[in-house]
């Protein structure tokens, strides 16, 4: 049944129970996010009790990201076929699974499962929300709000997850960032089953089995060749072959998409401007933060001397301008234009991360801080990104809309760590260049460790006697102008595709889902 606003035609009525669903479908999003960033502060304490290899580290790390990349398309499609609310809920029990199944690893092979099945119910869970979220509030209004409130939950979640994590590894073993989840999934299936509608594509059409091997083979190949490009270079091999392998899966993929009438991710929602400007708008914002949050988190501990649980509290200010501006978004929109705030957001954001590049040296907290608010409350006004996105998809197309903005988070999130944090890395060495480490008394092996990381030139300082204070200074110096240099680049990226997004969203564009 259609009713009609004075803003035009709205499907469905309102669900009696949608706020209480938000509130499901937040909480869920907030423990995913965190259990990304936990795993940050616990690596540490896992690596001292299981001694893993180099390979198995990497894989500790990546195989997260590899599966729940190479499973989003997968998994939404499915989703529009079988029922998001089944989705959720089987992502929800898996979830919670894997996280229990930690107390029985002892090994890092069983870390590495573990996290590979953290992976599959993430990419059920994460896209479900959204998609989820577009059925739930047909109101387009009510909905700009409901995904305000999301974007805050996913801020909230990033900031909270070292926080947390500090606070668990301060009192119990690694485990406990794990086993954290278990409640709350099981809370969530309960809450879940009383509160959340089904909702799924009437006519999904066949299941494309070719496609859906596609996808995964694309996207699994292209974050391994951005980690791979950002940790070794062009000295990898398999970078370049994992890149190839992208490149021409992904194409087939597109164009046999764009050839059949019920394709497993309609990328044909890129012709739809508004729609591409919200991509962008996520792509770039997820690109920017990473490889930021990634260095910050590195000065605080490494240059400033803050512990994990310090480290978490003093990147508070990004949470706070999210969370105070997410949910305020879409009634700005509705003033001054969706256009405004979606460039607006991106250029408040860029603001923040050139206060990083301006502030004078040597860079303090108290410049950060105001960085890291100005960046939150960016990242709060870019809240009607994912309003722009949902609304410009049909909700029979609600999950290619889902999986194409959690796509673009994943790949943001890989290419800010490579892109970013390749560009710091060179300052870096630039800073620690053959003479400088020479002045302090380190020379040979020594001086290469020193210039591959800040961790790595403190390890050397430290057995270095009254030389390695002096090679720990140049280190930590380096490394702070390799943040600001990076703060200049992420502020670059920003306000270019602020421009962009200017450009790509129609003038009068409104949250009722059009022009």
């Amino acid at each position: 049944m259609t009713r009609v606003s004075g803003r035009g035609p709205v499907l469905g009525a309102p669900h009696p129970r949608r706020w209480a669903g938000l509130g499901v479908l937040s909480a869920s999003l907030l423990l995913v996010v965190m259990d990304m960033t936990i795993l940050n502060v616990a690596l540490p304490a896992i690596s001292a009790d299981l001694k893993p290899d180099s390979v198995q580290l990497l894989w500790m790390v990546d195989v997260y990201a590899l599966v729940l990349s190479g499973l989003l398309v997968t998994v939404s499609a499915l989703g529009d076929r079988w029922g998001r609310k089944k989705m959720l809920l089987t992502g929800f029990a898996i979830f919670g699974l894997a996280s229990t199944a930690v107390l029985v690893a002892d090994s890092p092979g069983d870390v590495i499962v573990a996290r590979a099945f953290l992976g599959v119910g993430g990419a059920m869970i994460m896209p479900s929300t959204l998609s989820m979220i577009r059925t739930l509030f047909t109101d387009p209004r009510e909905r700009a709000t409901a995904l305000g409130v999301w974007s805050a939950m996913a801020a909230l979640g990033g900031a909270l997850g070292p926080i947390l994590g500090g606070a668990l590894l301060e009192r119990f073993s690694w485990h406990a960032a794990f086993l954290v989840n278990v409640p709350v999934m099981v809370a969530a299936v309960v809450a879940g089953l009383l509160l959340l509608p089904e909702s799924r594509d009437p006519r999904p059409g066949r299941w494309d089995a070719p496609a859906t091997a596609l996808s995964i083979v694309g996207m699994v190949a292209l974050v391994w060749a951005i980690k791979h490009f950002g940790k070794e270079g062009f000295g990898d091999p398999s970078a370049p072959i994992s890149l190839a392998v992208a490149v021409v899966t992904l194409v087939w993929f597109v164009r046999r998409c764009l050839d059949r009438p019920d394709p497993l991710l309609d990328v044909r929602l890129f012709g739809r401007p508004s729609f591409t400007a919200g991509t962008v708008a996520a792509l770039t914002t997820s690109v920017a933060m990473a490889g930021m949050l990634l260095l910050m988190a590195q000065w605080m501990q490494l240059v400033q001397g803050y512990s994990p649980l310090e480290t978490g509290v003093r990147l508070l200010p990004t949470a706070a301008g999210a969370g105070l501006v997410s949910p305020l978004a879409p009634r700005l929109a509705v003033r001054v234009g969706t256009r405004t705030v979606l460039a607006g957001g991106l250029a408040v954001a860029g603001a923040g991360f050139l206060v990083l590049f301006a502030a004078p040296a040597p860079l303090s907290y108290p410049a950060v801080a105001v960085a890291l608010l100005l960046i939150g409350v960016g990242m709060g006004s870019l809240a009607i990104a994912s309003a722009v996105i949902m609304s410009s998809a049909p909700p029979e197309r609600a999950g290619s809309a889902a999986a194409i903005e959690e796509t673009s988070y994943e790949l943001g999130g890989a290419l800010g760590v490579a892109v970013l944090g390749s560009v710091a890395a060179a300052v870096y060495r630039g800073g620690l260049a053959p003479p400088e480490p020479a002045m302090a008394g380190v020379t040979g092996r020594a001086a290469e460790v020193a210039r591959e990381s800040l961790g790595g030139a403190l390890e050397v300082a430290g057995g270095a006697g009254r030389a390695g204070a002096e090679l720990a200074r140049q280190a930590q110096a380096a490394f702070t102008d390799s943040l600001a240099v990076t703060g200049a680049a992420g502020g670059g990226l920003m306000l270019a595709a602020a421009v962009a997004v200017w450009l790509l969203t129609p003038r009068d564009m409104d949250l009722s889902g059009g022009h």
